[in-house]
């Protein structure tokens, strides 16, 4: 109840990983987990929909081969499909909810080939044209997204605080076990944080990708004076979205300069916006 919380505006990372941590202690975990996970995801209220399928994510990440096997049955992704399905849910779902839920089975259908029912729900939905086309995944999530337990990320690359941290975690003085978990807490924040980034990032340069394929195509309609007063306000509105997105490449490339990968797409992206906000005022000034 308190990591699927509507009243909450962010996620409660502590609760979600103490959900995880008892799904995996408990041998009947998995199965009671998604009992109560589906509940909430079809709940009227889209913040508790939204924060539960973040939990849901979560445990896929972290609760391993016994959870995967069970979302992997009938049982559960039928309880995702009436999220989406007109004749139960999908009449009152958010398009929000109904959008996340089906970028979760799809991406499962990615990350998880062997699982034959995850694969036979998502044609079954295609089939029936509840889904009308492929979600388009994040480029950083076309594989599980990394995983928000510590022990598996930061502290994995941090050998000063995995020390720490083994010490603090073995010593039995309550002020040191206290120290372990704002360390943890500390890590998992540094960690969303470069997740909302990368998160930013793709976003931004998709978006950037999109605006000027689209502001290309209608000013080669403009040349030729084959233009519609509405396109034209749409090339102009294009316009300067376009000019608002530059300082947020830059905003991103001051973030991404440790990475010469990402800075290079940014880098790339930026270029192409340039060019085209030049031929703008090149062809617009022309005529």
């Amino acid at each position: 109840d308190e990591a699927t919380d509507p009243s909450i505006s962010e996620e409660n990372w502590e609760c979600i990983q103490r959900f995880c941590d008892q799904v995996n202690a408990d041998t009947e975990g998995p199965l009671f987990a998604l009992r109560l996970l589906a509940h909430k995801i079809q709940s009227p209220q889209e913040g508790e929909a939204l924060h539960a399928l973040t939990v849901l994510e979560t445990c896929v990440n972290n609760c391993g081969d016994r959870f995967h096997s069970e979302m992997a049955k009938f049982r559960f992704l039928n309880e995702l499909i009436k999220v989406l399905s007109p004749k139960y849910y999908g009449i009152w779902s958010s398009e929000k909810v109904k959008s996340r839920v089906t970028e979760v089975i799809f991406s499962w259908t990615v990350w998880f080939p062997q699982e034959v029912k995850i694969q036979d729900a998502y044609q079954m939905l295609k089939k029936q044209g509840i889904v009308k086309e492929d979600p388009k995944l994040p480029e950083d999530k076309i594989l599980p997204p990394p995983s928000p337990r510590p022990q598996n990320s930061i502290f994995d690359t941090d050998e000063e605080k995995s020390k720490l941290l083994a010490r603090l975690l073995k010593s039995s003085h309550p002020e040191d076990l206290k120290a372990a978990n704002r360390l943890i807490q500390s890590v998992i924040k540094e960690e969303q944080e470069k997740s909302a980034q990368v998160s930013r990032r793709v976003n931004t340069i998709s978006e950037v990708s999109e605006n000027v394929k689209r502001m290309d195509e209608l000013l080669e309609d403009y040349r030729r004076h084959e233009l519609s007063p509405a396109d034209q306000e749409t090339l102009q509105a294009l316009f300067q979205r376009c000019e608002k997105l530059r300082p947020l490449l830059f905003r991103l490339a001051s973030e991404a300069v440790a990475d010469e990968e990402a800075l290079a797409e940014i880098l790339q992206a930026n270029d192409k916006l340039s060019q085209a906000l030049g031929q703008y005022r090149q062809v617009v000034a022309s005529q």
